[in-house]
């Protein structure tokens, strides 16, 4: 629009010059060399005009000229570079699809057209390693070392290749110089906060979270996730040795994470060991509010040291009403009542958890009571031991595939933090589990039993039986030194079948 009316107004200028020197005739004369050259000035200035064009073409045919080696040159520049590109894009589209020898072939092309090009070097690496040619991959991602711009990326790549011959050394050490060349990097900052958790660097993990927040590589929630968890990892290393300096992370760890259970446990023990029981109550009832765990109400009813078994009951029962009679809540209240010998109470708390399919831990809890009420005779508590061995686990710690029954800060499998989750591991039997009758079912070994039910401390013997054996929460059992091919419930591992059981990831 402007641009017409542009050109308009200066076709109207033009037409006002004209008639306005057609108005005003004159002449215009040249003198030159003894000869005199006399015309009108219309005439004279179409001459002139005339002459400009003429020696602008002239000059354009001479840089033309002139100029036609180097716009060959030129030329033959662009169309290599336009081959070598074609070249590029085609051996990425090879490299993706999975075919090597196209993109072998592609990346030679880009690199005999492009010479020395970054995306050359990583089309070279990337065709080098889906044909499975690790050494060529190395070798390319080493010269995109050498080169500043492409510096962080070959550190990717050797990084990468590190992994996959598990040289864990020289991976650590190309994600850290990559760290340190640039600090917003996603993976290498990942990489060194995932060695740093391997190797117990809890102080330098922390630092690690600290500058990946300040970077804005993670969001605030994950961050004070993350700290929570480091600060955990802490507070349990140094629980037993520096309790004042444990007790300190423990709470600027539920402070950031007031749902962490191992965080309100370590805290709840060393509060409770200052004699600080108001706190400690405190801290334990905001976790178990977020998350009925059976760590939660044993560090809770064990608060103070000397209770009576009275005193247990009743902070069970606090613990069952706050989380609006849970199963875990039911569960702790059934243990309680058990170690004060209420055994009516003990069977109406876990009654409401047999309706449909009751887990491993109320079948064993249902056979304790049956055991220290009528004897290790009796019938009902053999039905309950089978049917425990039949029953779906109970929820455990897993990360990864992996099920443990205590927490960790990392995985064992794959160093992710804060990779652990209390969930129900995968249960073999779909089906509900049938009432089976004692004279049916057959009587597990005695080795079995006891396996299935370990004997409570400090416990009395009942008169005309055995001592009443106690059940103890399937998180309470300490896991094996080594993560086993497959992990089941502690307290059932004995009678489980196979199929049933949590493998290893990878």
């Amino acid at each position: 629009m402007w641009r017409a009316l542009a050109f308009l107004a200066l076709l109207a200028l033009a037409a006002y010059g004209a008639v306005w020197i057609a108005d005003r005739p004159g002449t215009v004369t040249v003198v030159w060399n003894g000869y005199q050259l006399g015309t009108s000035l219309a005439i004279a200035l179409v001459g002139v005009l005339i002459a400009a064009v003429l020696l602008g073409l002239l000059w354009a045919v001479v840089r033309g000229v002139i100029g036609l080696p180097e716009a060959l040159v030129r030329g033959s520049a662009e169309r290599r570079r336009a081959k070598g590109f074609s070249a590029l894009s085609r051996g990425m589209v090879a490299v993706g699809s999975g075919d090597p020898l196209a993109a072998r072939r592609f990346a030679g092309d880009a690199e005999r057209l492009l010479g020395h090009e970054p995306l050359t070097l990583l089309l070279k690496a990337q065709a080098a390693q889906i044909s499975g040619d690790r050494d060529a991959a190395e070798h390319a991602f080493k010269r995109m070392v050498d080169d500043p711009e492409t510096r962080v990326l070959g550190l990717r790549g050797l990084f990468v290749e590190a992994r996959r011959r598990e040289d864990e050394v020289s991976a650590r050490a190309y994600a850290t110089e990559a760290a340190r060349l640039a600090p917003s990097v996603t993976w290498a900052n990942d990489a060194v906060l995932e060695a740093q958790s391997a190797d117990g660097d809890w102080g330098g993990a922390l630092e690690t979270v600290e500058r990946r927040a300040a970077l804005g590589l993670i969001d605030k929630a994950a961050a004070r996730r993350q700290r929570a968890v480091l600060l955990t990892a802490i507070a349990g290393g140094r629980e037993a040795g520096e309790p004042e300096i444990a007790a300190e992370r423990a709470l600027q760890a539920v402070k950031l994470a007031p749902d962490l259970v191992p965080a309100a446990c370590i805290a709840g023990r060393l509060l409770a060991r200052r004699g600080d029981l108001r706190k400690a109550a405190k801290i334990v009832e905001a976790a178990w509010r977020a998350n009925t765990h059976p760590d939660l109400a044993k560090v809770y009813m064990g608060l103070r040291t000397g209770d009576s078994v009275r005193d247990r009951l009743a902070r069970a029962e606090t613990l069952a009403k706050i989380s609006s009679w849970d199963p875990e809540g039911r569960l702790a209240l059934a243990q309680a009542a058990l170690d004060a010998r209420e055994y009516g109470r003990a069977r109406e708390a876990v009654k409401p958890l047999l309706a449909e399919r009751p887990t491993v831990r109320a079948c064993l809890t249902m056979a304790a009571i049956e055991e220290a009420e009528h004897g290790a005779a009796s019938g009902r508590a053999r039905e309950w031991l089978a049917r425990a061995a039949r029953a779906p686990r109970d929820p455990l710690w897993i990360a990864d595939g992996i099920a443990s029954e205590t927490w960790a800060p990392v995985s064992p499998a794959t160093g992710r933090l804060d990779a652990f989750e209390w969930r129900a591991p995968p249960n073999a039997l779909g089906a509900p589990v049938p009432d089976v009758e004692p004279e049916a079912e057959e009587t597990p070994p005695a080795v079995e039993a006891a396996a299935l039910v370990p004997p409570a401390p400090e416990r009395k013997p009942v008169p005309e039986s055995r001592p009443v054996p106690d059940i103890k929460p399937v998180a309470d059992v300490k896991p094996a030194p080594e993560p086993a091919d497959t992990v089941a419930s502690g307290m059932a591992a004995a009678a489980l079948p196979a199929p049933g059981e949590v493998r290893r990831a990878g």
